[in-house]
């Protein structure tokens, strides 16, 4: 369903460590919401509570979970950590986007 690289899983477990949060009780909300340049933005947020309809997905020691709504959206996405000239943060390659905003946080379907 998602695919997290290396650079991901490691930026992850890092943000864990900060906010000193473990990954055994800890879960990686991956949403999308309404709004953002391009009609859909991407949300992350670590939590520790899931709901009924949420899907779990385990990778490298992360649990992520994906509410019903956005698993559509979601499905197929590779989530990138990148830290170039550019800036250091999260890259989303979504298949199912069709259009991108130039920042990369928000996309239509």
């Amino acid at each position: 369903m998602i695919h997290l690289t290396e650079k991901a899983i490691r930026a992850i477990k890092s943000s864990l460590e900060e906010e000193n949060l473990s990954p055994e009780d800890t879960y990686l909300r991956i949403g999308v919401t309404g709004g953002g340049c391009s009609g859909l933005s991407y949300n992350l947020s670590f939590e520790k509570e899931r709901a009924e309809d949420d899907a779990i997905v385990e990778q490298g020691g992360i649990s992520l979970l994906i509410d019903g709504k956005s698993k559509f959206f979601l499905m197929g996405l590779t989530l990138d950590y990148t830290s170039g000239l550019n800036g250091k943060g999260f890259v989303f390659s979504n298949p199912n986007a069709v259009g991108t905003c130039g920042c990369g946080q928000s996309f239509s379907a």
